[in-house]
């Protein structure tokens, strides 16, 4: 394999497939990314057995072939390279040994046999449909906040994809939770989607597949069974393996009572609970919200700092309530509300409270209270 190929679009190519391999491996063969070069193109792939990567891009190739390299080195050495350089690879000579050339730098890397690179199995995936790179982005950007992280609670660690019914519409829902905040957020049921199965997909894929679309104006090509999906768009494809296991009935923790209804500028609100914040302990980080005939008390308080108090002025006209939260979750919600108001439905101090965009109902949040 010998090729020249411009450093932009391989860092490119590199940084989404190498932070897919972790950074301490058991098994060596994992901690490379093989090179194939086919049809004119150099073609990368990362695994980590669960997820994997492919992605090709355009170069000069003098000589077709295969062969890995220690991603992260390769990488770090790409990204250390001057702008604009051209980089020649050669993997021509039977050594174990891979030669990297841009101007006046040259490394040599140790190499691992192709036929040792695993290859993930993604059998047949029966249900296809497409949707649009900006729709996929506000699908994962509106809940991956809520994942929960305990492993022992492994079902809840990534995000639940299904259909399902809203005003007698089908839509295509994503839901996240990590039993102290619920994120769930739809779409109009792509063409093709109808009938699959319930998902979860890995937190660890979501975040991949979020930095691939990141600057993508493509239709993502979405294929998956009940054991494994796979994304792919322009020159990338991600297939990943899916979580065994049963996701719980989140509808049962949407609460249909909640009569109280307090608008809060959404910017104001945020900067308000962000600055009172400042005084709480770390570890619980809680904000209490006293509202009352248009106004809305913050306070926050600390046996090391003191306390904090900021009063902004809101709409709400029910009877006085004390409730409160996670300065932190409060904080996470808001920044995914992309209009000017947050609408509050509450019922009690001890209740669920559910949080909208005032302009998109597209998106419900809920959030457990704190004891203040």
């Amino acid at each position: 394999m010998k090729l020249t190929i411009e450093r932009a679009a391989l860092l490119r190519a590199l940084g989404h497939v190498q932070s897919v391999v972790e950074r301490r491996n058991t098994i060596p063969i994992l901690s490379n990314v093989l090179m194939e070069v086919e049809s004119g193109r150099l073609g990368l792939t990362a695994t980590d057995m669960d997820l994997a990567i492919v992605e090709s891009v355009e170069a000069a190739i003098e000589a077709d072939g295969a062969t890995t390299a220690p991603a992260h080195t390769l990488y770090d050495i790409v990204r250390k390279l001057p702008e604009g350089a051209q980089v020649e690879i050669d993997a021509t000579g039977d050594s174990e040994q891979m030669a990297l050339r841009a101007g006046r730098s040259h490394f040599t890397l140790q190499t691992l046999p192709t036929e040792d690179f695993p290859r993930m199995a993604s059998g047949d995936m029966p249900h296809n449909f497409s949707l649009p790179a900006k729709a996929l982005r506000s699908l994962i950007d509106r809940t991956r906040f809520a994942i929960s992280t305990e492993e022992t609670r492994y079902y809840l660690n990534g995000i639940f994809m299904h259909t399902a019914e809203t005003n007698g519409a089908e839509v295509l829902r994503t839901v996240a939770t990590d039993g102290h905040r619920l994120a769930r957020v739809e779409m109009e049921v792509p063409e093709g989607a109808t009938g699959m199965p319930g998902i979860i997909v890995p937190r660890k894929a979501v975040n991949e597949l979020r930095k691939l679309i990141d600057e993508s104006d493509d239709e993502i090509d979405v294929a998956l069974s009940d054991t494994g999906i796979r994304f792919a768009f322009g020159g990338a494809v991600l297939t990943t393996k899916l979580i065994d296991g049963t996701f719980p009935d989140y509808e049962r923790v949407i609460p249909t009572g909640n009569d109280k209804t307090l608008q809060v500028d959404c910017e104001k609100f945020a900067h308000a609970v962000d600055r009172v914040a400042t005084i709480s302990t770390e570890k619980s980080r809680a904000v209490k919200l006293s509202a009352e005939s248009n106004n809305l008390i913050l306070t926050a308080s600390s046996p090391d700092s003191g306390t904090a108090t900021e009063e902004i002025e809101v709409e709400y006209s029910d009877s006085p309530i004390e409730i409160g939260f996670n300065a932190r979750y409060l904080l996470d919600i808001t920044q995914q509300i992309e209009g000017d108001q947050a609408e509050f439905s509450v019922a009690d101090a001890a209740s669920p409270t559910i949080v909208r965009d005032s302009s998109d109902k597209s998106a419900l949040y809920v959030l457990m209270p704190m004891r203040v």
